[in-house]
Parts: structure tokens; sequence; C-alpha cells
């Protein structure tokens, strides 16, 4: 019995490194069908308005916010907003609102609260201000160039879509935490979304750009249905196909700044996103221990007693993830030095946070305790 046993734990082990080696030759071809990608064709002029949520001092936060305003793109409003009247990235907004003394630029300071996600009171109390109807979102450690709203608004040309998304890179501010931030993004978080949309349409969108139809919004019951739920961004899609629209995933690539002070917060921050994936997608991100290879691999080396045919399997995947990651950085253009001696590192802490999001609801965000609900709505703990 205990033969047969190790047997199966053998079989299973090899069954899943296997999985996982053909899902990185999935994510290879994914990232270098996206690089193909193109702009859509013709120019959407009508006026669009950005929403800048902002909460605390982001690094190169005025970099940030600046290139929002500095964009090629005939007529555009940018309302920043905060909650707190004594946050210090007022000065900062208020820098960049002087440097564009000819744009349609403001700023709201609103403490009004109309659910546990902060951020999305921070929009409902920009709302009012609103004056076009095609409104983005962006949060404020992302950064883009001039020829971002003409890429964003271009899907716009077709009706159907009611939003547009865009995915992002990571760029490190810091050190070695803040490297393996970036490569979380770069590395896993982007062939594993592109992968999965080999399979089914875009039904969701992410905070690095949010752009939807004020129609569409209003249809959806506005910010006010997004409220308590951590996952706003994907909750907005989701509602918007809901209702009968497209999200539409555009060929443009964000920049998020990444900052990771030490190895406690970039887990921390992790293991939030991790579990909120968690309770949105519970099916799909049990399955997605198939996305770390190496360390699959190496459970596949132990349990084989270090058989020979493990080690060509630990080789073949390292080999395929080192792979993936320069086409990556090619693909969407990282910045900074490639690390494919970080690549083990990162998939093994990757592949522990994915395990260790599974033991408990909590999550910090903003310096705040939250109880994550098993429908991705947050509750404030005590």
């Amino acid at each position: 019995m205990l033969v047969v046993a190790s047997r199966l734990v053998l079989v299973i082990a090899f069954g899943a490194a296997g999985a996982s080696i053909l899902y990185l030759i999935l994510a290879l071809w994914a990232v270098r069908a996206f690089g193909r990608l193109r702009s859509a064709s013709g120019a959407f002029d009508r006026p669009v308005t950005i929403l800048k949520p902002v909460c605390g001092l982001d690094p190169g936060l005025y970099g940030n916010l600046r290139s929002f305003c500095d964009q090629d793109y005939r007529e555009f409003q940018v309302i920043f907003g905060v909650r707190d009247a004594d946050d210090p990235a007022i000065a900062v907004v208020e820098r960049v609102i002087r440097d564009f003394p000819d744009h349609d630029l403001s700023l709201v300071v609103d403490e009004r609260v109309i659910g546990t996600n902060l951020k999305v009171s921070n929009l409902a109390n920009m709302h009012g201000q609103v004056k076009h109807d095609i409104l983005i979102v962006a949060d404020s450690d992302m950064r883009v160039d001039r020829g971002y709203l003409k890429a964003v608004t271009a899907p716009f040309q077709d009706p159907q879509v009611g939003a547009v998304t865009c995915l992002y890179r990571g760029s490190p501010a810091g050190g070695l935490p803040s490297v393996l931030g970036s490569m979380f993004i770069n590395d896993w978080f982007l062939p594993s979304v592109l992968a999965a949309l080999s399979f089914h349409p875009m039904r969701f969108c992410f905070g690095a750009t949010m752009a939807v139809r004020r129609a569409a919004l209003e249809e959806i019951g506005g910010f006010s249905a997004l409220a308590s739920h951590i996952a706003d961004d994907y909750m907005l899609g989701r509602l918007v196909t809901d209702c009968g629209y497209k999200v539409a995933l555009s060929p443009y690539v964000v920049e998020n700044v990444v900052l990771e002070p030490d190895l406690k917060t970039l887990v921390r921050h992790e293991m939030r996103w991790a579990r909120t994936v968690r309770s949105v997608q519970p099916l799909g991100y049990t399955f997605s221990f198939l996305t770390h290879a190496v360390p699959l691999a190496l459970i596949l080396l132990l349990v084989s007693g270090f058989a020979g045919f493990a080690w060509a399997v630990l080789a073949l995947a390292l080999a395929i993830r080192i792979m993936l990651h320069y086409v990556v950085r090619a693909t969407f253009g990282v910045r900074g030095l490639a690390a494919p001696w970080l690549v083990p590192l990162r998939d093994i802490l990757g592949f522990i946070v994915w395990g260790g999001s599974f033991f408990g609801r909590n999550v910090h965000w903003r310096e705040q305790r939250f109880l994550l609900e098993a429908d991705g709505q947050l509750a404030v703990k005590g």
C-alpha cells in the first residue's frame, strides 16, 4: 500500500510539473501574440474625463500625475481627488495644476465615505464635477506617455465597447523587494492574464486603467455599485459585461512604479492581491498553482528522490521560465537590467504566497486592516 501511495504521489507531482511547463509554453505564445497587437485605426476624438484618486505620497507621484496631464489629445479634463485635507499629496497635485494653466484640471477634497473601499468613495466624490461621456480612472502609482489617451479611447469607436482597460508593467523604484515586486507583475501577472485570455473574452478591468462610458457606469448603478468591493476594477468590468457591453483590452501598456521598502511589505501586498483574486475567482485561483513551474519541478525532484528525469524537468522549467523573463521584457518594454538569477527566488516566493492565501481572510490596505468576505466585499476589522 505504501509503495502504491508513493507511486501515486510521484505521478501527481510529475503531472503537475508537466502541466506547468505546458502553461509556460502557452504563456510564451500569448505574450508574443500580444506584442503583435496594434491600436485600432482612426481616432476617437471625443472629450474625456480622467479621474485620479490620490492618497499619500506614492514614489514619483509628481511625475505620475503630470504624465496624465501632458497628453496629445484634443480635449480632456483631469479631476484629482483626495479624501484627507491634511494629505501631503495635495501640495503635489496643486503643483501639477499650476504647471498646466491652460488645461482643465481641478482638485476635489472630500472625506465623504459611501463604502469600505475608500478609493471608490474618492471616485464618487469626484463624480459630480465630471463633464464628459468617457471616464478614465487610473491609480496614482501609474505613469504614461503622451499617446496614452489616443490609444485608450480608440476601442470606443465600437459602440458595443462599454469599458477599456490596460495591462501594466512594473518598474522598480528601490532595492531587492521592489525588484521582486516588479518581477511579480512582469513575469507572473502579465503572462497569466494573457494566457487566460486565450480561452475566454475579457470580463474585467485593471486599476492601471479603467475607461468606461458614462452611460454604462450609470447603468450598473454608478460608483456606489463598487463601494464595498476590494476588487473594484474586476467588478466594474464584470458588471459592464453583465449589462451587455464588451470590455476591450488596449494594446497600450501603462508603467507601474513599484516601491516596496522591505520583504514584509512586499509579502503583505502580494497576499492582499492573492486573497482578492481568490475571493472573486476561487476556482481559477485554486488551479493557478500550475503557473508556478519552478516550485512544482522542485517538488517533483524531492518526491522522486532526486531522480535523473526530475532533474531534466527542473532544467526545462528553469530554461523556459528564464526565456519568458526575457520575452516579457522585450514585449512590454520593461526597463532596467534583466535578473534571470532571481527567477527561482521569485517563483518560490510566489508559490508560498499562493499557499498562504488560503489560510485567513485578513488583508492590509492603506494602513488599514480588513476582513475579506467570500464575495470580495470588504468589512472593516476592529
